[in-house]
């Protein structure tokens, strides 16, 4: 890909224009023609690269409780019980990881349903010795910005500002379900991409962007964003860093942690007796060499001894929750006869 490309990919992945003709204002940016930039966007959705154009919303304003989960499979059975798993329409990330707890994905549920029930569904296949469930029990970080421009690369250093959220208690009505089934789909590389669910909702254009930023003020939408492939992209070495924090260092790890731009995911999660680990932060890197130097450079300033890098050997699935469109998981479908 050409530069420019990886310009306006870094652009796309935190600041989307939320206006009627967002590509005009992106065009301006880089001083070529609306035209141009839809070209580009298309070629690179062709490639791989980008994912998605769509609102991000937050799964726990939502209502909906999930949880990392990790098990350790039997390496014979490993794909077999990936493939089942990867039916139920809450496991959204599913990867095999080179540990003893070689599978880990997530898992959600919506308002009302009970995670552990879902989850114990999976206790009838064979093969899975350990099951860990490890929810968040602190949020410090959560937003993927692959840094695609080489020659603006940030320090590994703790510099970015964590973005305030209006606290409100948010508990979707059916208008907003619907608001948010329509906002979450990928949108067409078009003129006016906002245009087609403004019509489908029965609102304005300017009525969907002031709904989606008030979503945003109150911590309802992340944002709304470009979503890129990690490794079509060239992010191949996609690493989860845990680390062994002592626990009244906790809060103020996790919050430094979120702090460096090269982290996209931070969390206090659960120990237990063969798992020590407490706080988990996700980098992504173009090669092995550069996250353990990334890995290392972080230890350095936060000055906690004890980790392990675990990377995704395998991507058995990648996807998008889709909210308030679920249907029943049935593990006695699944299972091949």
């Amino acid at each position: 890909m050409e530069e420019i490309d990886n310009e306006i990919l870094n652009e796309i992945q935190w600041t989307f224009p939320l206006v009627p003709r967002p590509f005009d204002e992106i065009a301006k940016k880089f001083s070529i023609s609306p035209d141009e930039v839809k070209s580009r966007l298309k070629k690179m959705k062709e490639k791989g690269v980008l994912r998605q154009l769509s609102a991000i919303f937050d799964t726990r304003k939502l209502g909906y409780t999930s949880s990392l989960v990790a098990m350790e499979i039997d390496n014979s059975k490993l794909e077999q019980v990936a493939l089942i798993i990867n039916k139920h329409p809450g496991v959204s990330h599913n990867y095999e990881r080179k540990h003893q707890f070689n599978l880990w994905f997530t898992l959600a549920v919506p308002p009302g349903s009970d995670l552990k029930y879902e989850l114990d569904k999976f206790s009838k296949l064979d093969g899975i010795k350990k099951v860990r469930m490890l929810p968040t029990l602190q949020l410090f970080k959560i937003g993927v910005k692959l840094d695609m421009v080489e020659t603006k690369k940030h320090d590994v250093k703790p510099s970015e500002v964590k973005k305030e959220i209006k606290k409100v208690d948010f508990v979707a009505t059916e208008e907003d379900k619907e608001f948010i089934r329509q906002l979450q789909k990928d949108f067409e590389i078009v003129d006016r991409p906002f245009l087609n669910a403004a019509n489908e909702l029965g609102i304005t254009e300017e009525e969907v962007f002031e709904r989606l930023r008030h979503y945003e003020k109150i911590g309802v939408m992340r944002r709304f964003a470009a979503i890129l492939r990690h490794r079509e992209a060239g992010f191949t070495a996609n690493g989860m860093i845990v680390w062994k924090v002592p626990e009244d260092r906790i809060s103020k790890v996790g919050e430094k942690l979120g702090a460096f731009p090269q982290v996209s995911h931070c969390y206090e999660r659960p120990v237990y007796p063969d798992w020590p680990y407490n706080v988990f932060s996700m980098i992504h890197c173009k090669s092995i060499s550069e996250a353990n130097q990334v890995a290392s450079d972080i230890q350095e300033q936060i000055n906690v001894e004890e980790y392990k890098i675990l990377f995704s050997s395998r991507e058995f699935k990648k996807t998008r929750v889709e909210y308030f469109v679920e249907h029943e998981f049935n593990i006695e479908e699944s299972i091949p006869a």
